[in-house]
């Protein structure tokens, strides 16, 4: 049965808000950078943009903000830690927290989340970062807070199974897995909801990365790959919820499916360690 617009319940749509998700007709959709609004979260979203400063962005992506503070935070710990100062901080934590297959098969499995905190140079942690501040700014006002979470989470540990699976003897470690995952979720909800010349840009983006990890020696292909991987695979959930394939109801059934992603990542890493 056709869902129809909660404003106008005599029309049929196959459109949802891409911020709440309630079903909207043309005459109430607002195009945003990704995605239509509802009349409603356009008032919210005009409410944020014009906070002071800073703030609306910080209100409108919380979790973005928290994710760059927190690794940044990690990377301050490493300085701190170790003997070679703010550009080359030294390996003290990378070596008991970063991803090693021997060490995750002995039982440290806590190096699948932890790894993807750590970073090698200020070089490193600076490209993770500015990518995340730049994406994470339009991923996740579109989507909500809770669904970029989970997402992000997926990549980053379908990253640690990837890095594992192609080269379990290598220590590798860095963000670069999660905002893999941000960066291919930006592209299939980019296209889902029609925003072509968003979606061509970070398309673009994706290949251009690609190549700089298949080019460079050193780089973690499989933390990348497996990244990608798990972001695409979470936004196609989300585009299919907002066109009703999953229920009314859909949000729910977006979080759980995210989870086991997560959840059989960890699986996935621990048995081939």
């Amino acid at each position: 049965m056709a869902e129809t617009c909660y404003r106008h319940p005599n029309r049929e749509t196959a459109v949802s808000c891409s911020s709440c998700g309630r079903p909207i007709c043309p005459d109430c959709m607002t195009p945003s950078p990704v995605g239509m609004r509802c009349p409603e979260c356009m008032k919210q979203r005009t409410k944020v943009v014009r906070g002071v400063g800073g703030a609306s962005l910080r209100t409108a992506a919380p979790a973005t903000f928290a994710l760059i503070a927190l690794n940044v935070a990690v990377y301050l710990a490493e300085v701190a830690s170790g003997p070679g100062g703010i550009n080359s901080p030294g390996a003290s934590l990378i070596v008991h927290y970063g991803l090693f297959g021997p060490s995750v098969a002995s039982g440290q499995w806590y190096r699948l989340l932890t790894s993807a905190f750590l970073h090698e140079g200020l070089w490193h942690l600076g490209g993770n970062m500015l990518l995340l501040f730049f994406l994470g700014r339009i991923l996740e006002p579109g989507i909500g807070t809770p669904r970029f979470v989970a997402l992000y989470v997926a990549s980053l540990l379908a990253g640690s199974f990837g890095a594992l699976l192609l080269s379990p003897e290598s220590l590798s470690y860095g963000a670069s897995g999660a905002v893999f995952g941000v960066l291919g979720a930006t592209f299939v909800v980019a296209r889902g909801r029609g925003v072509d010349a968003l979606a061509s840009s970070v398309g673009a983006l994706i290949l251009l990365n690609l190549a700089f990890s298949f080019g460079v020696p050193g780089i973690s292909v499989g933390a990348h790959l497996g990244g990608l991987a798990a972001g695409v695979a979470c936004a196609l959930l989300i585009v299919a919820g907002e066109r009703g394939m999953l229920g009314h109801r859909h949000f729910p059934a977006e979080m759980i499916a995210m989870c086991a992603i997560g959840v059989l990542s960890i699986v996935a890493a621990l048995a081939i360690a």
